[in-house]
């Protein structure tokens, strides 16, 4: 396909994809298939923000817009992986995929893969620089080889709301070029060349001026001045009986150039064009924008948003919202300043006071009568008028009817004070900022500002303050800017008060606002205060919401959800929820994802200094919290609730493992933070009971440091917690993650340390902890003898364990261990049955599924492998739930071993292609290292050399793997070798 052969540098294996027309795919010279609509919408949505992550609400959205499928998010997953199976090459591995899994979403990773897009972007700034450096003729022929890769419509046929906006993008783009080749084209003197093209183009697009103003460019570069102006007539006549406007003034001026017969015409601007000027009678003019400070930054694409193209035929609401200080006045004045010039009728600037302390709000009909003395329609100040609002707001749009006004109204408060103030005007536009999300206010744009980025930041703090810019000044500005919260407000305040001041003051500063106690009483100066910003948005907040608002402050993560909020008041969920609602519409909470919010640093500063007044209510709050996420820890546990014997013994909100692991994985890495408050708080026993259900949480997924992290930090203090247990519950805690990392001499330590203490304590359930870890990795140290010693002792104190099925059930399983190990099979597989039961019992799919691993293994080894099949199954189907990296590999490399004993040689290889597959995402523990190794031998006996070899290159890079890896290494060498030998003799 010649659109994308420029592309490639290897035409055989090269990925190649084309958007800029109906979505297409090939590998080499070959077509691949892309499959139904939706999936090439989600892979559109990813190819068009490549290298970023997207997450799986905003694929969807972007997909499906307002009517999402019935299976919400999680038919994602399933399109990436179809989408991965068509482009990917054939035994390509999943990390060396075009699209990644990453935390939060997926991401595409172009690596040699080759897009058209990006390739049209890399072509145009090749004709920017080119025209830039004055060489004409090398941006004509960029800008037309990057014409050339559209064919047709952009994204054609793809479905969704994302693939629309980007269709609308892209097909802007290819105007744009146009219009940037043409213009080159003529001002080299090659006017012939350009004025077929732009025939076409005025054709298809009759209301473009610039496109007809390029035309008249070049008709008059070639004497051709009648046709030049039989262009501008025609236009001129579309434009007055289609849409009641004249020509804008470019135009213009291209025709009075014609009209003189100049050689010298006006370069046509590059800009989206809007319906002109109509030619009315009109007021003078007035403009009433505030002066703009000088030292605005960043917000490029907010601003575009509101400089977007209106449509002339109505009156266009924009409307920009966030928290105080945050800057939206001075985005609106921004816009209003330079979109001033297409509304010749006025523009005009009303504060509305809406969050003002010094000042009331502003009542709907002053503010009506000003603005209609504004537009030459009202009386002075003290005449008498209307005093109704309604016959007020009908003025108001008589007057403005026939006007094309800007109207800026700043901080508005409510819906109901902006809709009166709108005019009639066909295309007027109108700016409203406020702190409120006005969901009230019909507008074309709402845009919810967010502080500014560390850079853009930095930035805005360096032109305040000014500097000499060393190394150390910046790192000062930089710390400054992020203590600050890169709120515009604060970084003002903290630039005048450090404006030509030496370095030691700004460090200083620094150092004062560091302190949470004194940060909002140094932002403020004069006039200008932080606090006094937040206090007017919370003291405008119904009792409720104050409250909900007061007790955030003291979430303990970041980013919170409704059953947080629910803990911290002690309300239901529903009734969170709204709270939660209503203070992101007051822009006191951000919203992060669909049901994810956060407090931004500040604001949470203020939350904590207003709930201080109310100690009572933060000792409520926190208890609440903590113990939310003890349930959470303690449910998502395999070990289940019965198996912690103190602290509360409800699973919260949760209904089972799978909700409460959900919610948990949605929190991040977070988890040792609320342990970290828990303890500075002074809620030790929450502390230690959180890390006690988190074990197994953390260490299933592979999250050893965190686990370690949580551990180590609580050790020193345990003595201390109201909670005896938690001195022997910690260290064997620390045993069970050191044993699955493989770290057995460090594990045996600690179990070793736990089995003393529950000694003295004559703690039996802790001391059957202790000495069952201890059996366990002595057990697959290969040390059998110590280890049924030490099941002997857990055996004595069975029958005191009856309350934890859990513990019961592990104890089974490894005495099944042991018989199988000895030969005794009946016992073995009795053993495995019990443990099964009990883990169905306590709700433990993890013990569940390794259990039936167990089982399953002992079948293959009595030669049974069509009664292995059913077991493992099961076995398959829990660890692809529990996400448990290891298990599933495992369990999938014995059902191959299970296929290929009953015949099945494909589907064996297949499976065991799956189990490295799933082994891959992850590295690094014992068991996984385990598993690995026995792969790489089951390939090499069942002939798959180069299967085995590959797997083997990729795990040497894994710990502990220095032991196997010369011998493996050897192993695999020589069956090649034995391989190579066979086939030359043969």
């Amino acid at each position: 396909m010649p659109i994308l052969r420029e592309l490639s540098t290897d035409a055989n294996q090269q990925l190649r994809l084309a958007l800029l027309g109906p979505l297409r795919a090939w590998r080499g010279d070959a077509h691949l298939e892309l499959g139904p609509v939706r999936e090439q919408a989600l892979l559109s949505a990813l190819l068009l923000r490549p290298g970023r992550t997207v997450s799986r609400q905003q694929l969807l959205d972007g997909v499906w817009g307002p009517e999402p499928p019935g299976t919400g998010t999680k038919v994602i997953p399933v399109y990436v992986h179809r989408l991965r199976r068509r482009l990917d090459a054939p035994g390509e591995i999943s990390a060396d995929s075009v699209i990644d899994t990453v935390r939060g979403g997926y991401r595409f990773a172009p690596r040699s893969a080759c897009v058209d897009v990006t390739r049209c972007e890399e072509i145009a700034a090749e004709g920017r620089s080119a025209r830039g450096s004055g060489d004409l003729d090398a941006a004509v022929d960029a800008y037309s080889r990057a014409l050339e890769l559209f064919h047709g419509e952009p994204l054609a046929g793809i479905p969704g709301p994302f693939a629309e906006g980007e269709r609308l993008r892209l097909a802007e783009q290819r105007l744009m070029l146009v219009q940037d080749k043409v213009d080159c084209q003529l001002r080299s003197g090659r006017h012939a060349e350009a004025v077929g093209e732009l025939f076409a183009l005025t054709t298809a697009h009759p209301h473009n001026e610039a496109l007809a103003a390029l035309l008249m460019r070049a008709l008059h570069a070639g004497n051709r001045q009648s046709d030049a102006l039989d262009v501008y007539a025609a236009v001129r006549r579309r434009l007055v009986d289609e849409q009641g406007v004249e020509p804008g003034p470019e135009l213009r001026r291209v025709h009075e150039t014609v009209l003189r017969g100049g050689d010298a015409l006006p370069p046509v601007t590059r800009q989206p064009v809007e319906a002109p000027v109509p030619a009315r009678h009109k007021p003078p003019a007035r403009h009433e924008l505030p002066v703009e400070i000088g030292n605005f930054t960043g917000r490029d694409r907010e601003l575009d948003l509101l400089l977007a193209p209106a449509d002339a035929q109505v009156v266009t609401v924009r409307a920009v919202d966030g928290m105080a200080g945050v800057g939206k006045t001075a985005l609106a004045v921004r816009a209003a300043r330079t979109l001033r010039e297409r509304y010749p009728d006025g523009c005009l600037f009303v504060e509305l006071h809406g969050h003002r302390e010094d000042r009331a709000e502003a009542g709907r009909q002053r503010v009506l009568r000003r603005l209609l003395r504004a537009v030459g329609a009202g009386e002075g100040e003290d005449s008498e008028g209307p005093d109704e609002l309604d016959e007020l707001a009908a003025s108001w749009r008589a007057a403005t009817a026939s006007l094309r006004l800007l109207l800026v109204l700043d901080d508005a408060a409510r819906a109901d004070q902006v809709r009166p103030l709108l005019p009639a005007g066909s295309g007027s536009m109108v700016m409203v900022t406020s702190r409120r999300r006005l969901t009230g206010l019909d507008a074309d744009r709402r845009i919810s500002l967010s502080p500014l980025g560390l850079d853009e930041a930095a930035g805005l703090l360096t032109r305040i303050a000014g500097g000499e810019g060393s190394e150390r000044e910046r790192a000062a500005v930089r710390e400054l800017a992020t203590l600050c919260d890169r709120l515009p407000l604060a970084l003002r305040i903290v630039g005048a008060r450090i404006q030509d001041r030496p370095l030691w003051a700004v460090e200083s500063l620094a150092a004062r606002l560091a302190d949470d106690e004194r940060r909002l009483d140094e932002l403020a100066v004069e006039d200008r205060s932080v606090e006094v910003a937040f206090r007017i948005s919370y003291d405008q907040l119904p009792t409720a919401e104050q409250r909900a608002f007061r007790v955030l402050g003291l979430s303990p993560t970041v980013r919170l959800d409704r059953l947080t909020l629910a803990a911290l008041l002690d309300r239901t969920p529903p009734d969170a929820e709204r709270a939660l609602e209503s203070l992101a519409d007051a822009s006191l909470v951000q919203r992060v994802t669909a049901d994810r919010y956060r407090l931004h640093d500040l604001v949470a500063v203020y939350a904590r200094r207003v709930a201080a007044a109310s100690p009572e209510e933060i000792a409520a709050a926190r208890s609440g919290v903590f113990r939310l996420y003890m349930a959470a820890a303690r449910c998502a546990s395999d070990w289940g609730t019965s198996s912690f014997l103190t602290g509360p013994q409800d699973n919260g909100p949760f209904a089972g493992w799978e909700e409460a692991t959900a919610w948990l994985d949605a929190a991040g890495g977070e988890l040792v933070d609320v342990i970290g408050q828990s303890v500075a708080v002074g809620h030790l026993d929450d502390a230690c009971w959180i890390a006690e259900g988190l074990i197994d949480y953390l260490t299933r997924q592979g999250r050893f440091h965190e686990c370690r992290t949580a551990l180590e930090m609580l050790l020193p203090l345990a003595g201390q917690a109201t909670d005896r247990r938690m001195e022997s519950a910690l260290r064997t805690g620390l045993g069970i993650m050191y044993g699955l990392q493989g770290r057995y001499r460090q594990a045996r330590t600690w179990f070793t340390e736990a089995l003393e203490i529950s000694r003295r304590a004559d703690d039996p359930h802790e001391r059957a902890r202790a000495a069952a870890g201890l059996g366990t990795f002595a057990n697959l140290e290969g040390r059998i003898a110590e280890s049924m010693a030490h099941f002997a002792e857990v055996a004595r104190l069975a029958g005191q364990l009856e309350h934890d099925d859990w513990l019961t059930g592990s104890i089974l399983t490894r005495a099944g261990d042991i018989h199988h190990q000895l030969g005794e099979h009946d016992k073995a597989h009795d053993r495995y049955l019990e443990a099964i039961a009990l883990a169905e019992k306590s709700g433990s799919p993890r013990l569940h599924g390794k259990t039936l691993l167990r089982l399953g293994s002992l079948q293959l080894d009595l030669g049974r492998p069509a009664e292995a099949v059913g077991p493992l199954g099961k076995a398959e189907d829990l660890a692809r739930r529990l996400g448990d990296v290891p298990l599933h590999s495992a369990v999938l490399g014995r059902l191959s071993t299970a296929e290929a004993d009953l015949g099945n040689p494909q589907a064996a290889a297949e499976l065991r292609r799956r189990a490295r597959a799933v082994l891959d995402e992850q590295t690094g523990t014992a068991s996984e290292i385990a598993i690995r190794h026995r792969l790489i031998w089951q390939g090499a006996a069942e002939e798959d050399l180069a299967g085995a070899r590959d797997f083997f290159e990729r795990g040497t890079a894994l710990p502990d793997t220095e032991a196997n890896r010369a011998r493996i290494s050897r192993v695999l060498d020589d069956l090649g070798r034995r391989r190579r030998t066979g086939s030359d003799e043969a």
